[in-house]
């Protein structure tokens, strides 16, 4: 993260166990992960004969009738259902051998009809991975349980290095052919997870402004409406009284347009489109009931998305200052590093703010982690409170070639 604050880079997720989790040595005496060890070893037949016959029984079959109409849905089906043989090897490394493999991302859910769940299957990388895995288990699974269980008889006084031995090429087995393949994997598992929070919150944000409209000028509006048609009834049979209501329906159209205006401004304010982001964060910290200075250091303005996050991330953490933290001052700070937009929010109040706390800070760090935005919080308890927003920079022009 360029110019951010420390702490913050993503260490990214871990196929195996981390350093400062590393197995202990293996030691001539028979601790508690050396039987787990030998458990693990002695298991590995059967459960590799079940995998084997599994794989073998699949290709053969579904390949077989590949020429049918039936063949290949066959040939899907196990694929589907070979992922979850390599689910339940990576459960049994992981309470046996203590090995932590993430998960792979699931099958992609889409409405594309019975085709397009036949050809996702059929090309599912981790499927016909497990596939490869499980076949060539079976003579291992035989050499690793005639040596254990000889080594249990035998050769017992030195089985604990042979089992680490063992069981550190079933580790790597486990690593090359049962976790994500690739980074490309893990960054797709996400986008999908982005793409779900983009959803949730823009049908958050419809129902938001049909509840803002239904309640607020839509109300007002009929009102206006029945005022001024019982306004026309007594224009002729008493002036003074349709006067009177004229009057009144005058000030309800006032109030009807600010709350329109005020409904514009929390869709996307029209300062932000004309003037850009300095002078929208501006107008927010007047509205702030704390004093709030705000230095913006953009020579050129990001795309009109970004702007529009980065404008309601300050406003919703002012609202927090103004609500919740008993500030005296606070100060807003956006600058440009590199390719990234970066926000500071600092504020002299009590502290004590968490994403978990209430105040919305989670559906802010959902949002930014959207767009592939980071969101810190920094704020022990007695304050102060500095909030750390870091957005992709894409430059305004790009977005308008891209339209």
């Amino acid at each position: 993260m360029p110019g951010g604050p420390p702490g913050t880079a993503d260490d990214g997720p871990s196929g195996g166990r981390p350093d400062g989790d590393a197995l202990p040595p293996a030691r001539l005496a028979y601790d508690p992960q050396t039987w787990r060890e030998i458990a693990y070893l002695l298991v590995n037949l059967p459960v590799a004969l079940v995998g084997f016959v599994y794989v073998v029984t699949l290709m053969s079959t579904g390949a077989g009738l590949a020429v049918t109409v039936v063949g290949l849905p066959l040939l899907a089906v196990g694929l589907r259902g070979a992922r979850q043989l390599g689910k339940a090897e990576r459960a049994r490394a992981r309470a046996l051998l203590g090995l932590r493999i993430d998960e792979p991302s699931p099958l992609p859910v889409r409405r594309t009809g019975f085709f397009g769940w036949l050809w996702s299957s059929l090309k599912d990388p981790v499927g016909w991975r497990t596939v490869l895995y499980d076949f060539i288990r079976l003579p291992w699974g035989v050499v690793t349980f005639t040596v254990t269980l000889t080594g249990l008889f035998v050769l017992w006084p030195v089985l604990p290095f042979v089992a680490r031995a063992l069981t550190n090429v079933d580790r790597a087995l486990v690593r090359g052919l049962l976790s994500p393949s690739d980074e490309l994997e893990r960054r797709i598992a996400e986008l999908e997870s982005d793409r779900g929070v983009v959803v949730d919150t823009a049908a958050a944000d419809l129902r938001r402004i049909e509840r803002d409209l239904h309640d607020g000028a839509q109300a007002r509006l009929v009102n206006l409406a029945m005022g001024l048609g019982l306004a026309k009834e007594k224009l002729l049979e008493d002036p003074d009284a349709a006067a009177a209501m004229v009057d009144e329906a005058h000030g309800e159209v006032k109030l009807a347009l600010q709350e329109l205006r005020d409904l514009a401004r929390g869709i996307h304010p029209a300062v932000l489109t004309d003037r850009g982001l300095d002078a929208a964060l501006s107008a927010v910290a007047s509205r702030c009931t704390v004093p709030v200075k705000v230095t913006a250091e953009l020579e050129t303005r990001p795309a009109a998305a970004i702007e529009g996050i980065a404008y309601f991330t300050v406003s919703e953490l002012l609202q927090n200052v103004s609500k919740h933290s008993g500030a005296r001052s606070a100060s807003v700070d956006v600058w440009r590093a590199d390719d990234r937009l970066l926000i500071q929010v600092w504020d002299d109040g009590r502290g004590g703010a968490s994403l978990d706390g209430g105040t919305g800070m989670a559906g802010l760090a959902d949002r930014l982690g959207a767009v592939d935005g980071l969101f810190v919080i920094e704020s022990p308890v007695g304050g102060p409170t500095v909030v750390t927003a870091e957005l992709p920079w894409r430059d305004r022009r790009d977005d308008d070639a891209v339209r």
